[in-house]
């Protein structure tokens, strides 16, 4: 029987009444942000998940059933503290998966994040250190993930479905406030390695899809979301609900959406949730400055 669901904090429905029922999912980067935010949507819709992360799971809210911190005795979900840059996690994982639910069905890639501390800015800057480093958190972690879940659904002769985040400055950038040039990089090349994967495993019923965020209030973006230049830009390239930087929680619905049968006939697509930001015609002239060229975020 579908489990029942609430509002959650913010306010907004959920999908639907079950919609990842009987599911058994791997998260990577589920502990925190964007990632843990998600994770709580998968519980709440039924699912049953393996979090991957570097950090403890994030305090629950009362509304998110399942959740427990590290060690806890939910039984539905398991945490696995890990690096996603090390080879083997997410063998380990899918493992993990398998053998405390009985089944793997989907994963959702969401580690990554800013190389600013490694020197990532503009083109002209970039040290070769700090380009390897932040394609290797953003994109190589993807690579191992998205393969290892593969080789599992390929040898086991499952359907199956993959899911990567990804970034709104993939396809459209502003260099004058967001000028990672390495994270942008990446970000474009795993939309490739998306689509090619989709179009590979198509056949073996193996979907691979994309979410693409705009500028999300998680962790990563506190400098971002401190800046009063990017603040009023953001309320201009992200005019949704009154030009607004977006919750975790907006991009949980599409997330749930491609994890679930609802998306069976999907595959090889980005799905932009943005706020608008990709459709915008903003000029970023009210928010230039050293220190917003400086702040760390994520889209």
């Amino acid at each position: 029987m579908p489990m029942e669901t609430s509002r959650d904090g913010s306010g907004i429905e959920p999908v639907g009444r079950g919609a990842l029922e009987g599911r058994c999912l791997v998260v990577v980067g589920g502990t925190r942000g964007l990632g843990g935010s998600a994770v709580r949507a998968c519980l709440r819709e039924g699912a049953r998940v393996v979090a991957v992360g570097i950090d403890p799971t994030e305090p629950a809210p009362d509304n998110a059933p399942g959740w427990t911190g590290i060690g806890g005795g939910a039984d539905r979900l398991e945490t696995l503290i890990a690096d996603a840059r090390e080879p083997g996690v997410a063998e380990a994982a899918i493992e993990q998966c398998v053998r405390a639910f009985g089944g793997f069905h989907g994963l959702y890639h969401v580690a990554g994040g800013s190389g600013r501390r490694w020197g990532d800015g503009p083109l002209h800057t970039i040290p070769l250190e700090g380009w390897n480093r932040t394609l290797e958190l953003n994109l190589t972690t993807a690579f191992l993930s998205n393969s290892a879940a593969t080789r599992w659904l390929l040898e086991h002769d499952r359907p199956g479905c993959i899911l990567n985040c990804g970034s709104v400055l993939a396809g459209s950038p502003s260099p004058s406030l967001f000028g990672t040039v390495a994270y942008a990089a990446a970000k474009s090349a795993l939309e490739g390695l998306t689509r090619a994967a989709a179009a590979a495993y198509a056949p073996h019923g193996i979907r691979v899809n994309l979410v693409a965020p705009g500028l999300m209030a998680t962790p990563m973006s506190q400098r971002a979301q401190s800046d009063p230049g990017i603040v009023d830009f953001i309320g201009r390239k992200q005019p949704l609900d009154g030009g607004r930087i977006g919750r975790p929680d907006d991009l949980d619905a599409a997330v749930v959406w491609l994890l679930s049968d609802a998306s069976r006939f999907v595959t090889g697509q980005v799905v932009a949730v943005d706020g608008g930001w990709s459709v915008a015609d903003v000029s970023p002239h009210a928010a230039r400055g050293t220190a917003s060229q400086q702040s760390s975020s994520r889209p």
